[in-house]
């Protein structure tokens, strides 16, 4: 099993970076094939609309460091996606590559009965970490972004959500959360 992970946040020992870590070796334990990219040390750009993906190629055309990730997605089995929330939504490192995967799409895409180009029957996990501790309060990014990866073939998804983490390393005393991570890993490759 391949599991891809992308890290949003500009802390490299952040909470939602914590999260995704514990999640990756749990996986990586249990004999999964992990890969783990941090958005952040990467240069690359947003979607710049130019149709290549569309006309000229069946993938993105820009020649960045996006490329990798991006060849790395379309090939694995479970995308994890981690990211703390900024402004009411994933920050912009992982906008960005949320914008780049239009490449996945096929030309015509919006007339399609299958409108990726990925195989169908992977699974998606985002972990998010927010300040705020109303739950309440920004529930609606994961069935936003599942809405869209489900459109890619990642049917299955799951939330992993730390709320009311204000310090770097608030999470660490938040055992179940970790501990909840570790347990969706051990199930996703068990």
């Amino acid at each position: 099993m391949k599991i891809v992970c992308l890290t949003g946040s500009p802390r490299y020992h952040g909470n939602s970076t914590a999260i995704a870590k514990r999640f990756m070796e749990t996986a990586d334990k249990h004999g999964a094939d992990t890969t783990t990219y941090a958005l952040n040390k990467l240069t690359y750009k947003g979607c710049q609309a130019c149709m290549g993906c569309k006309t000229k190629a069946d993938s993105c055309v820009l020649g960045d460091d996006m490329k990798q990730v991006l060849d790395d997605v379309s090939t694995a089995d479970v995308l994890v996606m981690a990211s703390p929330i900024y402004y009411g939504d994933v920050t912009s490192q992982m906008k960005a590559f949320m914008d780049r995967t239009y490449s996945f799409y096929v030309p015509e895409f919006h007339t399609k009965a299958r409108p990726s180009r990925l195989a169908s029957g992977k699974k998606f996990v985002m972990i998010s970490t927010q300040g705020q501790p109303d739950e309440n309060m920004f529930a609606d990014v994961f069935p936003k972004y599942h809405f869209f990866f489900q459109t890619h073939g990642f049917k299955e998804g799951y939330s992993i959500r730390g709320c009311g983490l204000t310090r770097p390393d608030d999470v660490m005393s938040r055992q179940e959360i970790l501990a909840k991570a570790e347990e969706l890993a051990g199930v996703l490759v068990g």
